[in-house]
């Protein structure tokens, strides 16, 4: 068969993928087999592939296509996120370079350009996934908009409703100004900002006294309503019952008295804005405050800010800090550290504001979930570390605020009949909506599930719920609703109906991802979600430990009394060298398809793995990329050296038949470390293992080992066992460099595609010969000894040497004949003592002796090795003097002292090596 000189990766991407594809190898359905089941943390719909996506889509493809090798039914089931916040903006953004202003647009005319927005640019990443060689099962690819997804997000809502767990409240929450939504704690990043704390006098109501108060937000003293003290602050006990006089908008607003005022803090006077602070809204509650908001959506001031009406509130800052100076309300101002919160999403700096939004009650719900980590590891973090992190967020949970001020979205199945605070309905469709409100009307309202003794399966709940759903609809057949208006009463109808506009949070879809993908909400006892669920592994970010993988496990467990999967991989972040995040505006993010390009995706898979162990940040570097890169070419040209070689149908030789042996064993004893590493999920130890089998042992020695004479034939039978061999490592790298693998397989024999690489058996673990690996061990110390003193006295290769050994170790013969052949010896003699005129080394106790007589210039020789010694002599007084220097040894650390320690015994060690070699030399 002919083999191209060089390896054309972008070729060989381009075929296998194509070959894979037709022959369905990725796609998997329910069979006997053990099903391996993984899900793709769905990417935004938005998204293009980043160096994230990368090494998080690798590692997942690596255990995928390792399962696929092991005989099971390997399922990736690939999908995108819908992404509210980040699909609503584009589609904004899109519309408005159109002329077109959201606010124009029908719901219905809204949502028609976000398809055809999705469909034009979405999916995009899915694609680029393919030129990695991601094997996702294609035709199971899931979107959180689809259809069947979207009800499944609908009937959870409903079925959650009626257990009385979600529930509409009048809260203080984040709201995001630039995307103009709500968003839970857990999307509000904290950081830390230097602003300025002005100390801001206030004028006590008939009186010349005045009182000074200190803020970090000047322009929300339009919407204050009072000034607090500490009533055990003696400096204000006069001012119990007097008013103060707000600056600019001149309001009269009470001195209250509260011990939540902190004395020490600033001036021991607080201004209350109920609006603006969730601290203050309690205060505001417990003291019948008036609630004054002075923002518009978009973080601008209403007619509440008056002369700065319609103007940002960071530009309202600065202006109103110049009129309260003018006027002289503006004490000072300091330098202050304060934690900002900013949106996850827009970066945009969170307004805390009321609002009425839907709330799912989280303490009840997080408690197997909890239980399953930290308990009974039912789910098994990987690294550990992260058991803590979880911990505490579980133990601190908060309800989930889980409605948002968006269009693209699964909008909330609340519909509304009155303007009651409680003249509403919550229901899977407006047509059951409708039933339920007449029912309500009628005076049978729709009582919530106790939430403290729910069915263990919430299947069971939701077929209940269906039951008593065709309950109701048999009563309201009997029953004639009305809804009174006025004298006039009018039966109730679907145009009476208002349904809520809200859509819910994208996460409240991705918390069912592995469930609803293969529709076990809709149909909870349907094969696939019996056969593939649980999942087995998830591979993701600790970034979203929070806001999805916490999620998932709650959603398992409510909704399927088990686990959602069974070990949770966490990556790390991908960093630049200078271990800065990578992002567009560091322009520090390379362009992920060039690389692939540039190194092939074997390649650039390789770079990625080779640096990223579990939990940590991986520092990339396009270096690591190009070892990838190296590494495959290694192994191509390896491969074609053997196929070069002419088969003769000859004994084998001694030395042949040991290496093959010992590589087997080599071979076995690295699958079992590989095991190991796989079984903790250290990942790229496992490739490193693989790596330095195949560079190392197999390249490095096995080869040198097989290799025929110049011009000679090798024999058939060590051929055919290092083809072998060569095919074991092939499936081993496989997971890793899939396309490059598949390539050499095909290229070492006419394959069937039921006998190609991908579905081929992962090796199995044998017996390790240890004695034999630890023989070949000392075997290459000395054949390294001799290769360094060619090197050192420069002897070329096919200059043949003796070699005398000095045999205390008493070592096994048998493998003169390897150590012959790679160091091209005459012979090897076992002498009884040291042998003169003859440069020696030392293997452990074991001294040898190369006779170097005509080979080199002896009284040179003996020169250096004099200056070596002299040297190394002076260095060793060195450290000697510094370690008997008791103030050194008592104040220096411990691991300053062993590298001292070890430094002397090196160099005395090396001062007898050279004294030998003069002594025989002389």
């Amino acid at each position: 068969m002919d083999i191209p000189s060089k390896y054309d990766a972008q070729k060989a991407e381009n075929h296998w993928y194509g070959y894979w594809m037709e022959h369905k190898y990725f796609d998997s359905v329910p069979d006997d087999r053990e099903p391996y089941t993984i899900v793709i943390p769905p990417p935004n719909v938005t998204g293009v592939l980043h160096m994230g996506h990368m090494m998080n889509a690798t590692l997942q493809d690596v255990l995928t296509r390792r399962a696929r090798l092991m005989g099971k039914n390997a399922c990736w089931v690939p999908g995108m996120d819908h992404a509210s916040i980040a699909t609503e903006a584009k589609v904004v953004a899109k519309l408005k370079s159109e002329g077109i202003d959201k606010s124009d647009l029908s719901r219905e005319e809204f949502l028609k350009h976000a398809w055809e927005w999705t469909d034009e640019y979405g999916g995009v990443i899915l694609d680029q996934l393919k030129k990695l060689g991601c094997s996702c099962d294609w035709h199971r690819t899931k979107f959180t908009m689809d259809d069947a997804m979207y009800k499944s997000v609908i009937k959870v809502f409903v079925d959650l409703f009626n257990k009385g767990l979600i529930y509409r409240g009048h809260r203080m929450v984040n709201w995001d100004p630039e995307a103009q939504t709500t968003l839970s704690d857990e999307e509000v990043i904290y950081e830390e900002k230097q602003g300025l704390l002005y100390y801001l006098s206030y004028p006590i109501e008939g009186s010349s006294e005045k009182v000074t108060i200190a803020t970090t937000r000047p322009e929300t003293i339009l919407g204050d309503t009072a000034i607090c003290v500490n009533p055990h602050d003696d400096r204000f006990r006069h001012l119990k019952g007097k008013k103060a006089i707000v600056p600019i908008c001149a309001r009269v607003v009470p001195i209250i008295e509260d011990g939540y005022v902190d004395m020490e803090f600033g001036t021991g006077c607080l201004k209350i804005t109920p609006a603006h602070d969730i601290n203050d809204k309690a205060l505001g509650e417990k003291h019948d405050l008036e609630t004054i908001d002075i923002f518009n959506a978009d973080a601008t001031l209403n007619s509440f800010g008056l002369h700065y009406e319609g103007k940002d509130r960071f530009v309202v800052r600065k202006e109103i800090t110049k009129e309260l100076e003018e006027k002289g309300f503006l004490v000072k101002t300091e330098d202050y550290v304060n934690k900002v919160g900013t949106s996850e999403r827009t970066k945009a700096v969170i307004e805390p504001r009321l609002s009425d939004q839907w709330f799912l009650k989280m303490e009840e719900l997080a408690q197997p979930a909890l239980k399953a980590v930290l308990e009974t590891e039912e789910v098994k973090f990987f690294p550990k570390k992260f058991d803590n992190t979880y911990r505490h967020w579980m133990e601190n949970i908060r309800d989930w605020n889980i409605s948002r001020q968006l269009w693209w979205g699964q909008q909330i199945p609340a519909y509304y009949y009155g303007d009651g605070q409680d003249d509403f309905v919550v229901a899977e469709t407006k047509e059951e909506a409708l039933e339920k409100a007449r029912l309500k009307l009628n005076g049978h309202p729709e009582p919530a599930s106790p939430t403290g003794r729910r069915p263990r399966r919430a299947t069971e709940t939701m077929e209940d719920a269906s039951k008593k759903a065709n309950e109701k609809r048999a009563l309201t057949s009997r029953t004639s609703a009305v809804l009174s208006t006025g004298s006039v009463e009018k039966p109730l109808e679907l145009q009476d109906l208002r349904q809520d506009e809200d859509a819910l949070d994208t996460w409240f879809s991705s918390w069912l991802w592995p469930i609803s993908v293969f529709n076990g909400i809709l149909e909870p006892d349907n094969k696939e979600i019996n056969y593939y669920y649980p999942t087995n592994d998830l591979v993701t970010g600790p970034d979203i430990i929070f806001f999805w993988v916490a999620r998932m496990i709650v959603s398992g467990y409510e909704f399927r009394n088990e686990r959602p999967f069974q070990n949770v991989y966490f990556t790390g972040l991908v960093r630049d060298k200078q271990r800065r995040k990578m992002s567009k505006s560091l322009g520090n993010s390379p362009d992920a398809l060039k690389l692939i390009e540039e190194y092939g995706a074997d390649g650039v898979r390789v770079g990625l793995l080779l640096s990223s162990a579990a939990g940590n940040d991986l520092m990339f570097d396009e270096d690591l990329c190009q070892q990838g890169k190296n590494f495959a070419n290694k192994i191509w040209n390896g491969f074609r050296l053997v196929k070069g070689w002419e088969v003769g149908d000859l004994p084998q030789p001694e030395a042949s038949k040991l290496g093959i042996a010992w590589y087997t064993a080599k071979f076995d004893q690295t699958l079992a470390e590989i095991e190991n590493h796989f079984s903790k999920y250290r990942i790229s130890d496992a490739l490193m293992a693989i790596y330095k089998l195949v560079w190392d042992d197999y390249s490095s020695w096995l080869l040198e080992i097989i290799k025929p004479d110049y011009q000679k034939p090798i024999d058939k039978t060590t051929y055919e066992e290092v083809i072998a061999l060569f095919e074991q490592n092939l499936k081993l790298l496989h997971p890793f460099m899939p396309f490059l693998t598949e390539e050499v397989w095909q290229h070492i024999a006419k394959r069937s595609p039921q006998e190609a690489l991908v579905v081929s058996e992962w090796p199995k673990t044998q017996n390790v010969d240890a004695d034999l690996t630890k023989e070949f061990e000392f075997a290459a110390e000395v054949v390294s000894g001799v290769r360094n003193i060619r090197k050192e006295k420069n002897i070329p290769m096919k200059e043949v040497l003796e070699l005398s050994v000095l045999d205390e170790e008493k070592t096994s013969k048998k493998w003169d004949t390897v150590i012959e052949k790679l160091t091209n010896l005459s012979k090897i003699t076992y002498v009884d003592a040291s042998v003169e005129g003859a440069l020696s080394f030392r293997v452990k106790s074991n001294e040898y002796f190369i006779p170097v007589s005509g080979t080199i210039d002896i009284e040179a020789e003996i020169q250096k090795i004099e200056e070596e010694l002299k040297y190394t002599k002076g260095f060793l007084r060195s450290i000697q003097k510094k370690l008997s220097n008791e103030r050194f040894v008592n104040n220096a650390p411990e691991l300053v002292i062993d590298t001292e320690r070890k430094k002397k015994a090196d160099a005395e060690a090396k001062i007898e090596t050279l004294e030998k070699s003069l002594s025989s030399l002389k």
